[in-house]
């Protein structure tokens, strides 16, 4: 099981690299590391077992795969891209569904059900919590005019990036106690 790790690991930073848009400014593989070491973080500080921390690192690693295909919808790609490699890798259904269930749960809005879900969506919005929180959100309001046809004054999207930062919740007791209090200087830094 240790291996899946490493074999997903190589596996997806190959996909991204070789199939992932450039002007991805948001969703590239450096989303995906910076997920991948936040689930970690979480997931420990969450007592998840080791078992559960393999199955949350594999999720990790393929979430946004699908960007490599499409922008809207890409969490049903990345579970095909998913479920595929994990087949093949001789997975068993349980561990499979629990990946999957994991990718589905970072749909906007999330809905977690399980811990380790609620872990996985906490690391998904890790970046609320970063020093460098403006390099993130410049990012994807990028992605949102490019892909998605979204164009905000700078006025509008301060306020839809306010209104999206007091409105989001962090699921873990990890993320509501220590997660939150990082977010929130961010949020302060947005309303000055």
């Amino acid at each position: 099981m240790d291996n899946l790790v490493e074999a997903v690991s190589s596996y997806v930073i190959l996909f991204l690299s070789e199939n992932l848009s450039e002007n991805l400014s948001f969703h590239s593989i450096g989303h995906t590391y910076d997920v991948v070491g936040a689930a970690c973080e979480i997931g420990i500080q969450s007592n998840l077992s080791e078992e559960e921390l393999i199955v949350l690192q594999v999720a990790a690693w393929f979430h946004d795969c699908g960007y490599a295909n499409v922008y809207t919808g890409h969490e049903e790609e990345s579970k095909k891209i998913a479920k595929n490699f994990l087949e093949n890798f001789g997975c068993g259904k349980k561990m499979i569904d629990i990946v999957l269930s994991c990718i589905e749960s970072t749909k906007y809005p999330a809905q977690p059900s399980s811990l380790i879900e609620k872990v996985m969506c906490d690391a998904d919005m890790y970046h609320l919590t970063r020093p460098n929180y403006p390099k993130y959100e410049k990012a994807i309001r990028q992605e949102f005019e490019k892909y998605l046809g979204l164009i905000y004054t700078d006025e509008e999207w301060m306020a839809k990036n306010f209104n999206f930062l007091r409105a989001h919740q962090f699921y873990t007791d990890y993320g509501q106690k220590i997660l939150s209090k990082f977010k929130e200087v961010n949020v302060q830094l947005i309303n000055n």
